[in-house]
């Protein structure tokens, strides 16, 4: 393993594996044979993450809310597990779809075609499998803990805009901004999370012989009846790593390395109360084939304007010819801070219009559930 044999030769004291699927291939397990300190979980942890089917089937175990569902290894399987749900169908692939491997339909024409691309390899590897699930009703925000297998450290909350186009239609991306913190998750319904879904986690992976340890990231819907598990990432992930880390004043690292060494008792995150919320500024085509190479001119000065308030940070760029140009899906992250949602959104927005891109796009209403709260507050 290279990456094991250069943390060897350089004496690396920590590293941390950002990327779902090198957890999920098990590169945690090969560093810390070798002695280093890793944050993130095994391979056989990172399941969480890399199978749908194994995360609702922990739910089961463990008690954990979440909605219905049906794991179905065959077209026709799929197609004759429709019959147990009502419209609208939500079609998951088990395995790693970057974020976009979910359909929700509303019909069942619908359902059976999306059902067909599914097995056919839209998704690859990770349409052979599809979870069918009951379509829970509520809003969605993110809650965020950090373990070492046995101390739980809760790390703060955001409501990601996982939807395309604007007023949350379209399909599925990896992510269009976020926000944080979250008002929605109130400070009760973040004692149910950690008492009713991050804990039972916790203890039933260590239960059985596949201790967590990392970021355990929990996608959720705030249901009539309270939170349930939608989904469980083993990352921080994008967009919701800028605001977190835009807000946070503690020593990442020593939170990361205790974490690794599973000394987290003790240890405290801190982070300011301000919002930040973080735009992402796409290329035309995504969440499809997404058009490459168009220029981006910064315009850093008023991008940057107010005292750094404003950041970008680069996710699919390139330098070519000395000109920076788009080179993927998502783009740039342009991620301010305000002391309300509203103050941050004016000025993220402030800054993604100082950017000239013109073969991207993003949407203009980042925030907008919690701008129409403070609006009538």
């Amino acid at each position: 393993m290279q990456v094991a044999a250069f943390c060897a030769e350089r004496a690396i004291g920590l590293v941390v594996i950002g990327p779902e699927a090198p957890l999920v291939d098990g590169l945690a397990d090969s560093l810390r044979a070798q002695g280093v300190a890793v944050f993130g979980p095994s391979k056989l942890a990172a399941q969480l993450e890399g199978s749908k089917a194994f995360t609702k089937e922990l739910c089961d175990r463990a008690g954990i809310p979440t909605a219905g569902y049906v794991r179905a290894t065959s077209l026709e399987q799929a197609v004759a597990a429709l019959d147990k749900f009502d419209v609208p169908y939500v079609l998951k692939a088990d395995g790693l779809a970057a974020g976009k491997g979910v359909v929700i339909t509303e019909s069942r024409t619908e359902a059976e075609a999306a059902l067909t691309d599914m097995f056919g390899g839209q998704f690859g590897a990770a349409g052979a499998e599809v979870v069918i699930e009951e379509c829970m009703v509520g809003e969605e925000a993110s809650f965020f803990a950090i373990t070492d297998g046995t101390n739980i450290l809760p790390f703060g909350t955001a409501q990601d805009h996982k939807r395309v186009g604007e007023g949350d239609e379209g399909p599925n991306t990896g992510g269009m901004g976020a926000y944080s913190p979250a008002p929605v998750l109130t400070p009760e319904l973040q004692t149910r999370v950690m008492e009713e879904i991050i804990k039972p986690t916790v203890e039933t992976m260590r239960a059985e012989g596949m201790a967590y340890s990392g970021v355990l990231y929990a996608g959720l819907m705030l249901t009539e009846a309270g939170p349930k598990l939608i989904e469980y990432n083993c990352r921080f992930g994008d967009p919701e790593c800028q605001v977190l880390m835009t807000r946070l004043t503690s020593d990442l690292a020593k939170i990361m390395l205790a974490c690794a060494q599973e000394a987290l008792d003790g240890v405290e995150a801190n982070f300011s109360p301000a919002t930040a919320m973080t735009v992402v500024m796409a290329a035309n085509g995504y969440p499809g084939t997404p058009a490459k190479g168009g220029a981006i001119n910064l315009g850093l000065a008023e991008a940057l304007r107010d005292g750094g308030a404003a950041k970008v940070f680069h996710a699919g760029t390139a330098m070519k010819d000395g000109q920076l140009v788009a080179n993927g899906g998502r783009v740039l992250n342009v991620t301010a801070k305000g002391m309300s949602v509203t103050e941050a959104q004016k000025t993220a927005y402030g800054a993604v219009d100082a950017i000239d891109f013109p073969s991207g796009f993003c949407r203009r209403d980042i925030g907008w559930r919690e701008v129409e709260r403070e609006g009538k507050c």
